[in-house]
């Protein structure tokens, strides 16, 4: 089965989720953990904790300074695209009218390794 990852896009002057986005997010979650699509998500701290590097410079901030910031990512297994974006029209985001999800195949990945 194919992998997608699904970047969470908001929109970086909106703040934190209110309690019922979070409950929201939380059983979309809770959904594709249990039909088995879900491999990873991660919620990602606000862009003022990023640090960018570019060649041999470091700056803070985020690598890009946009109104639409990357929130969090997921990664599902779906047997195609069609399904991929199914499962992503699923998450509360996509009706916030503050942000969307983005949908892009994996490419390929390295699993943790222990040495």
């Amino acid at each position: 089965m194919a992998q997608y990852a699904i970047l969470i896009f908001d929109d970086a002057a909106a703040g934190d989720y209110i309690p019922a986005q979070q409950a929201a997010s939380k059983r979309h979650a809770d959904d594709l953990i249990d039909s088995g699509a879900m491999i990873a998500a991660y919620a990602l701290q606000s862009t003022d904790t990023a640090t960018s590097l570019r060649g041999d410079v470091v700056t803070d901030g985020p690598f890009i300074d946009s109104k639409e910031v990357i929130a969090g990512i997921c990664v599902i297994e779906a047997p195609d695209l069609d399904a991929a974006l199914e499962l992503a029209r699923g998450n509360p985001a996509v009706r916030w009218d503050r942000g969307g999800v983005e949908v892009r195949p994996v490419a390929g990945g390295i699993a943790p390794i222990s040495r």
